[in-house]
């Protein structure tokens, strides 16, 4: 490894939909929120915490969204800390927009040495309670629920490992949730998350397939809430403030297992 060359960090999915100006945060409190009495390590969940401490760390940090000005104060605070860092459209549901991101990464800052999959979707979230059955889920959202937690990991390895398993080294991290590890019914306000069992398989297959060339995948399942603007202005957040995740805290988890020692 050219040891002058910066280490690069990608983070698909940096940008929180609970953010202050989230989807999630808007479908929940009707209106965006204010954010600016937040710790900025909070402000854009767990793929803005990650995206901060891979800065921090030296890395330079590529920030995949579908809209580059959904990342635009990330990019802003990340920048305002003294770490590079650059935005790169990235669309998940469209494999020509996969591509052309990753081909534009690999020409600007390299190869990346560490890919953190935090794709995250709200399909179902909007569903009335008298569809809360699997019967009347429309196929459109579960395209997008597959596409997102099966398809868009995949694909994305795809474009990863190969230079990975060249170098000899290089992580590929992926967010999940308990919903990857037993399948539960949809209450209503949930998104359809039991495609998410996908990624976990997937993690554990390509663990088996590139672990003996020097490659760390793992899945890392967050089981809770994780703070965030639009979470922490939830009744049950507000009332049990010690039941949120905080995000910095999952990003030192997220960076140690980027360094764990390859034996482990």
């Amino acid at each position: 490894m050219d040891s002058t060359r910066q280490q690069v960090a990608v983070v698909v999915g940096a940008t929180s939909k609970w953010q202050a100006d989230g989807r999630n945060t808007q479908l929940a409190h009707g209106k965006v929120l204010d954010d600016s009495h937040l710790p900025v390590g909070v402000r854009w969940g767990v793929g803005g915490a990650i995206a901060q401490k891979f800065a921090q760390e030296g890395f330079v940090v590529v920030l995949t969204t579908r809209n580059a000005a959904n990342a635009a104060a990330l990019e802003h605070a990340i920048k305002a800390q003294g770490g590079a860092c650059l935005i790169v459209e990235l669309d998940l549901v469209s494999c020509a927009s996969i591509s052309k991101a990753f081909a534009t990464i690999r020409a600007t800052v390299g190869d990346p040495d560490v890919v953190v999959y935090n794709a995250g979707y709200l399909e179902g979230r909007d569903l009335p309670p008298e569809k809360e059955l699997l019967e009347h889920f429309p196929v459109d959202m579960f395209d997008t629920a597959q596409h997102i937690a099966s398809r868009g990991p995949f694909l994305v390895a795809k474009e990863v490992l190969p230079a990975m398993r060249q170098r000899g080294a290089g992580s590929f991290l992926m967010s999940n949730n308990a919903a990857s590890l037993r399948g539960r019914k949809r209450m209503t306000g949930q998104s359809l998350y039991y495609p998410r069992v996908m990624m976990r398989t997937l993690a554990q297959v390509l663990t088996e397939e590139y672990s003996e060339h020097g490659v760390h995948v793992a899945n890392i399942v967050i089981d809770g809430t994780i703070d965030s603007p639009g979470t922490r202005a939830l009744p049950r957040a507000q009332q049990h403030p010690e039941v949120v995740m905080n995000p910095v805290k999952i990003a030192e988890a997220f960076y140690y297992l980027h360094t764990q020692d390859k034996s482990c």
